[in-house]
């Protein structure tokens, strides 16, 4: 039988495109949240015990002691259209509002790390085109001051469309305070910016370092 050579191997299936998650990195740091409805989503989540390289031998013997946890706490700066400015946070039980401003809420403070849920802000997008720029972050409270070793990721949610993730996994240098995405308004969209910016010092620090401007008193939980 006589072969046909005009014929042609049928095309190799075209990879499956995931949409499910979008991680934020050095070199792709932006992602638009193009007319969004309901609410957004940031949660943190932790190794609230994280692994620790175990020595063997004699060392083991001199080093050996309990692991120490990592409470982190999330929380966040807001500037609203109108120039209103605050922080949504546990420190000082400013857990915010979602229906009233800022129209962010915080639901709640996880001090053991032991749930599985993590933290969770809540932004209500019915209200962005009030909101000018939310800057996300996280803050060790307790333990010892190593975001890399806490095995952070940040995943922010919206109504519709892929998740946004943001890992907390370079080295931070004993900082406990890491800014971790910047939420800009630009009428009824937002944009969000990967930051992963670490900070020695508190809440006043990050403040400074991005010019919001406000005034800071001690709190406490």
């Amino acid at each position: 039988m006589a072969i046909d050579y005009t014929k042609k191997a049928p095309a190799a299936p075209t990879p499956a495109v995931s949409l499910s998650k979008v991680s934020l990195t050095k070199s792709s740091p932006t992602v638009s949240l193009t007319k969004q409805t309901g609410r957004l989503r940031v949660n943190l989540n932790w190794d609230a015990q994280p692994a620790e390289a175990k020595p063997t031998g004699f060392l083991k013997r001199l080093v050996a002691g309990p692991a120490t946890g990592i409470d982190l706490d999330l929380g966040c700066l807001y500037e609203l259209a109108d120039g209103r400015k605050g922080v949504v946070q546990a420190l000082g039980n400013s857990f915010g509002s979602l229906d009233q401003p800022p129209y962010i809420q915080l639901s709640g403070d996880d001090r053991s790390g032991a749930s599985t849920g993590g933290e969770d802000l809540f932004v209500n997008l019915a209200h962005a085109a009030e909101i000018r720029r939310i800057l996300v972050f996280a803050c060790i409270y307790e333990g010892v001051p190593s975001f890399d070793r806490a095995n952070g990721v940040v995943t922010l949610s919206p109504g519709n469309g892929p998740e946004i993730e943001v890992r907390l996994d370079e080295q931070a240098g004993g900082a406990r305070m890491c800014a971790i995405a910047l939420i800009e308004g630009g009428g009824a969209d937002l944009t969000v910016r990967r930051e992963v910016r670490y900070i020695n010092g508190s809440q006043r620090a990050l403040d400074e370092a991005y010019g919001w401007g406000m005034k800071w008193a001690p709190g406490r939980k």
